[in-house]
């Protein structure tokens, strides 16, 4: 049979327009790399210092040696000041991450008077400046016999990696549907075994990483530390910047590269679960 006359012809396809570049998006583009890469850069030149056969700082390095981190481990000061770190930042990360996810379950499942105070009362380390804080952890925990004790590092420490596990377990907490916990109740379940056993999965991610923000804050801080330790109770970071106002060498460049890797691996970790988890 003969086509219909007038049938519809199919317009041919016309090519896709370029793309326009928007030169504001471009700037800003460009000036977010140069921020990353001026935030980057130092460690590409600790790395190597780290290595350095100089008996100095010395960049980049006459030569290769691994007499750094032997210096480390042979220094019972160092070795000292790593197991205070140690002993404190593993309680402060399982009291962090504990509670704030019961902080941040509570505002962000329910509503009561003053849930807008307590919120802010949390936030507050991140807005207060850090030697503020210090000092009043000092005048307080002077007052309760802290100075110089392991609790009162500990203590310290959670107060301040508190916020990032509530920030970051709120966060997830926004992404369950509550429809969820809701039915595990209707079935029977209690509160706790719907949050153990539907809740905490899916937040589980979150929790990891408010966990992995709260031993890096007890790792890295300096200011509070300097407040409330001695001579004998004494962190690696406070050792650090000991040490980085007496004499400086290559030590340093070691310690910081030891660190770095630490956090580097936890944070591919934490990476890993979220995909798995996912």
């Amino acid at each position: 049979m003969n086509r219909a006359v007038g049938a519809a012809v199919p317009a041919p396809e016309r090519p896709p327009l370029a793309r326009k570049i928007d030169p504001g998006r471009a700037l800003l583009t460009l000036f977010c790399v140069g921020v990353g890469i001026f935030l980057i850069l130092p460690i590409f030149i600790v790395i190597p210092i780290s290595f350095s056969s100089a008996q100095f700082l010395q960049f980049p390095p006459p030569g290769w040696s691994l007499q750094w981190y032997q210096s480390f481990f042979s220094n019972h000061a160092w070795i000292n000041a790593l197991k205070t770190s140690a002993l404190v930042a593993v309680p402060t990360t399982i009291l962090a991450t504990a509670l704030g996810t019961a902080a941040a379950l509570a505002l962000i499942r329910s509503t009561f008077p003053g849930s807008g105070l307590i919120n802010a009362v949390l936030m507050a380390p991140l807005i207060v400046p850090v030697i503020i804080a210090a000092c009043g952890i000092f005048a307080v925990f002077r007052f309760w016999g802290l100075i110089g004790t392991y609790s009162g590092l500990i203590l310290a420490h959670t107060a301040l990696a508190i916020p990032f596990v509530v920030v970051t377990v709120s966060a997830s907490l926004r992404t369950v549907d509550r429809r969820l916990e809701q039915a595990a109740r209707g079935l029977g379940a209690s509160s706790l075994v719907a949050f153990r056993r539907i809740t905490l999965p899916l937040i589980l991610p979150g929790v990891l990483s408010g966990a992995l923000f709260a031993l890096v804050t007890s790792l890295d801080e300096v200011i509070v530390s300097l407040f409330i330790s001695t001579a004998q109770v004494r962190p690696l970071a406070v050792q650090m910047w000991s040490d980085v106002r007496g004499a400086i060498d290559p030590t340093i460049a070691a310690i910081s590269t030891m660190l770095f890797g630490f956090s580097l691996v936890l944070l591919l970790l934490v990476s890993l679960l979220r995909r798995s988890s996912r």
